[in-house]
């Protein structure tokens, strides 16, 4: 039995789990497991790593960079990402680190893009959001990205989220988990006033179908996308990465 899994932390309500566990079921795939490995902190991942059945996993909050020192090897897309989603086991044994986050977003996002659309603000910083980064930077989309306090010229605060930013970046993604299930009445604090039809306000969250932040967008006639065509997308590319040989 070939055995796959999710590392993350506090993750019952994992979407992959659920994902391929009817994938397999739905495609007649008999050998092959998916189980959520949830651990406290990034050292636990050794114990995880030890078990050789387990060829294949995805990794999600909070541990898609702290994981990459326990790797073997890094894909150098993923590298040049700077965090980790997927990791296989090769046939030597040795575990390699990739990212498919990129892939998932730009293919869900791809359709919904006009020759306007040629600057983005990226709400947060964590893991996923380097993903999307890299991937509006393959798409020849600028960016700069959102946080509480401001890093570098790449860096704005959401203080400084005037209606003359809004009009200029029409695509504004969520990489924050502000809005997640249960917490469905919060959003990430931008003046949602001055969004427009030419907005597309992509959230990576996927529980619920419509976040508070695609409402807001929604009620503006801006085109709104939720996370899940992404993790569908980013979950067969991992799929694909673990059967290839």
């Amino acid at each position: 039995m070939r055995k796959f899994g999710l590392i993350g932390r506090n993750i019952s309500y994992s979407f992959s789990q659920n994902y391929f566990s009817q994938k397999f079921a739905s495609e007649g795939i008999t050998d092959a497991f998916y189980e959520n490995f949830d651990i406290p902190n990034i050292e636990a991942v050794t114990t995880i790593f030890k078990n050789k059945e387990v060829l294949g996993l995805n990794v999600t909050i909070p541990y898609k960079e702290t994981i990459i020192p326990y790797l073997d090897k890094v894909h150098k897309k993923a590298l040049k990402i700077g965090a980790i989603n997927t990791i296989k086991r090769n046939k030597k044994g040795k575990l390699i680190g990739y990212n498919t986050d990129y892939y998932g977003f730009k293919k869900s996002i791809k359709p919904a893009l006009k020759p306007i659309h040629k600057h983005a603000l990226i709400l947060g910083t964590g893991g996923a959001s380097k993903a999307i980064a890299f991937t509006l930077k393959e798409l020849g989309i600028s960016y700069k990205f959102v946080s509480r306090t401001p890093e570098n010229s790449t860096y704005l605060t959401y203080n400084e989220l005037t209606p003359s930013i809004i009009s200029e970046f029409l695509i504004i993604i969520n990489c924050t988990p502000l809005g997640t299930f249960p917490n469905i009445t919060d959003a990430p604090k931008i003046p949602y006033g001055f969004l427009t039809k030419d907005h597309i306000l992509f959230d990576l969250i996927y529980n619920p179908e419509e976040t508070q932040f695609l409402k807001e967008g929604r009620l503006k006639n801006a085109a709104t996308i939720n996370g899940l065509e992404m993790l569908k997308w980013q979950a067969e590319k991992a799929w694909r990465i673990w059967n290839k040989y």
